[in-house]
């Protein structure tokens, strides 16, 4: 999504700000968003009020700001709340009094409410009439992490747009040229850790970007330099404990296990990571035609293993179900490794 390649001075400013869209053309992974938005600009049929929904980090903020930036609204017009510490009957009626003045000398006052789905039941309410009989020179864009906390009196009187979190590859790409940008070179398998990393957010993809370049001192990234400052686990243990299923080696496994444990790792990452590196051996070993593709992901030692373990009838399909059904399970176990280990050890079982 971000690809404006144009610095601002301020180097203390985030890289997310830093490189946020300036321009519809410059939105990456909200196609569908951005040409309907378009057309009524166009065509002159721009609602008065919009519910912007998806993940935290998906650009709704960074869109309703474009889509008044191409309305021709000033900054003096545009009014940004963020209902997560403005959410009371209070502030919806101060905003209330204010929509029926003029634009200062847009044609439009643009209201951007953020985190909409904390505002209250009487600030819903409050807000309701004005979204049912708004003044002709207002548009309101309400953006939610979660619509459906968002009233349906209110849904239907706006028209929703879903974000939709973007691939894998889109972040890659995004933290490869943002990487450039800054003068540093990031080779793929780092920048796909990043992507993976970031839990389909372009905010955290660049957050966590940002914290590496930091650190960085031969303007050159691998996957190692991400591992240490992200804290995520180290490619070495993710290989014995891929290498452990596939020799149906427990030991050896929960060995490696306890080895990122011991060193502070998060331990749904580390199942992640692991699901990952699962997820392309078995692809690797139905879908040869997308080896050369998925090699790129890989470090050089990555894809030897997973080249080697492609070949083990012990990984299966199984395997995967079950490491996926463990991390599903993971952010409620009292223990947040045990579902990992658990399954490790029914995956190795009957060696003997």
């Amino acid at each position: 999504m971000l690809t404006g390649m144009k610095k601002e001075e301020n180097r203390h400013v985030t890289l997310y700000r830093q490189y946020r869209p300036g321009a519809f053309s410059e939105v990456r992974g909200q196609v569908h968003v951005v040409d309907t938005l378009e057309k009524a600009i166009a065509h002159k049929k721009v609602a008065h009020a919009y519910l912007f929904s998806g993940g935290r980090g998906t650009g709704k903020t960074t869109v309703a700001r474009i889509l008044a930036r191409e309305l021709g609204v000033s900054d003096k017009d545009l009014y940004e709340m963020d209902a997560a510490s403005n959410r009371g009957i209070d502030d919806i009626r101060e905003l209330r009094e204010g929509v029926y003045a003029m634009p200062f000398g847009s044609p439009y006052k643009f209201y951007i409410i953020d985190e909409a789905h904390m505002l209250t039941k009487e600030a819903w309410n409050a807000l309701l009439k004005t979204l049912e009989e708004p003044p002709a020179h207002c548009i309101f864009v309400l953006a939610t992490t979660e619509r459906d906390k968002v009233p349906e009196t209110i849904q239907s009187r706006c028209e929703v747009y879903a974000f939709k979190q973007p691939t894998r590859e889109i972040l890659a790409q995004i933290v490869t040229d943002v990487a450039k940008a800054e003068g540093y070179t990031i080779d793929r398998p780092a920048a796909e850790l990043v992507a993976l990393l970031a839990e389909g957010s372009f905010r955290d993809a660049l957050s966590v970007l940002q914290k590496v370049l930091a650190t960085t001192d031969n303007k050159k990234v691998d996957a190692a330099a991400v591992e240490l400052v992200s804290g995520a686990p180290r490619g070495e243990l993710i290989r014995q404990i891929i290498q452990g299923l596939a020799d149906k080696n427990a030991s050896k496994a929960l060995a490696a296990i306890q080895g990122g444990i011991a060193e502070n790792m998060d331990a749904r990452t580390l199942a992640k990571l692991l699901i990952h590196r699962m997820r392309v051996i078995l692809l690797m070993r139905y879908a040869p035609d997308l080896a050369d593709s998925l090699s790129t992901e890989l470090t050089e030692s990555d894809l030897a293993l997973a080249q080697e373990v492609s070949k083990n009838p012990s990984i299966t399909s199984d395997t995967l179900r079950a490491l996926l059904e463990a991390y599903g399970t993971m952010a409620y176990a009292a223990v947040p490794h045990l579902p990992l280990e658990l399954a490790v050890i029914d995956l190795c079982k009957g060696k003997e």
